[in-house]
């Protein structure tokens, strides 16, 4: 009796947790340590009380308020399913861009989002992977932004060890900067191995990339870039100033990107300008490119 009346007094205590909720797959045991990472208020004794209620639900549930008994917590992890909305992030979107649109499509802060990002991840750009995601109604910015870099670092790790068999982190990043170009430049897919033969080609030369691309970094990733912004930007992503790649990606970039990064065609290819019909035309002299040029802005 006794034994009774304490586990009915502990369901009515109070707590307070995220009105949206992750729940991993795996044992009771599993589920309720991962929620008590997240909430100090759980204990093994709400594993034990579970296996009473029922098996809770996989996945993002909406518990529909923060404050609550550990009772009503039990069962409405066992009953409640969130809300999803998608969010796309397209290939060659800047972070800054992207957190606005997750902002409006879900309710959020993209300045806390911003600050949650540059908190979680190592890099300035390029960390996530272009996707349509399945987000909750009512996520918090630090769960959404962790949620994406757990499923680009797992895509991208997928794409290393596909092509290199393993996955070094540096080098990676290295060809993600490279990417990042790439996807800013080239008109289609089939244009990127023949950008990204001029961006090595250039490098090998010492010549400055010179390339507007890289100024569509964060909050100017659809500007159209002008002579006056090539003087002005003083910033590492301004290849017109600086030689070399610029020191962090440009954009988060998809996967025809990076393989371009990787094994660009081979060419001798130094120049390209975009022609009347949106595609580039690529060549080896400077007399050419000039012709190109002419060609389009008569």
């Amino acid at each position: 009796m006794l034994m009774a009346l304490s586990f009915i007094y502990y369901l009515n205590m109070g707590l307070t947790t995220s009105k949206v909720l992750y729940i991993p797959q795996g044992s009771i045991r599993k589920i309720i340590t991962h929620l008590e990472h997240a909430n100090p208020q759980l204990n093994r004794l709400d594993a034990f009380l579970l296996r009473f209620v029922g098996r809770p639900q996989h996945g993002w549930i909406d518990l529909g308020s923060t404050a609550m008994t550990h009772g009503d917590f039990l069962y409405r992890i066992t009953t409640s399913k969130a809300a999803m909305k998608p969010v796309t992030l397209v290939p060659g979107e800047t972070t800054q861009v992207f957190f606005t649109q997750l902002a409006e499509s879900h309710g959020l802060d993209p300045a806390r989002l911003m600050e949650v990002f540059r908190e979680q991840s190592p890099y300035e750009e390029g960390a996530f992977v272009p996707d349509t995601y399945q987000l909750p109604i009512g996520i918090t910015e630090s769960d959404a932004v962790q949620m994406l870099l757990r499923y680009a670092e797992a895509k991208q790790r997928a794409w290393s060890e596909k092509i290199f068999g393993l996955y070094n982190e540096r080098k990676w990043y290295h060809y993600i900067i490279i990417a990042s170009v790439i996807q800013k430049e080239a008109a289609d897919n089939a244009e990127m191995p023949l950008v990204s033969s001029v961006i090595a080609n250039r490098l090998a030369k010492g010549m400055k990339l010179q390339m507007d691309g890289t100024l569509n970094y964060g909050p100017y990733s659809h500007e159209k870039i002008t002579a006056a912004r090539i003087r002005s930007d003083k910033s590492g992503y301004n290849t017109y100033l600086h030689v070399g790649l610029p020191a962090a990606p440009v954009c988060n970039v998809g996967f025809d990107a990076i393989r371009a990064a990787i094994f660009p065609a081979k060419t001798e290819y130094l120049y390209f300008t975009k022609g009347a019909d949106g595609k580039h035309r690529f060549t080896r002299y400077y007399s050419t490119h000039l012709r190109n040029i002419n060609r389009v802005t008569k």
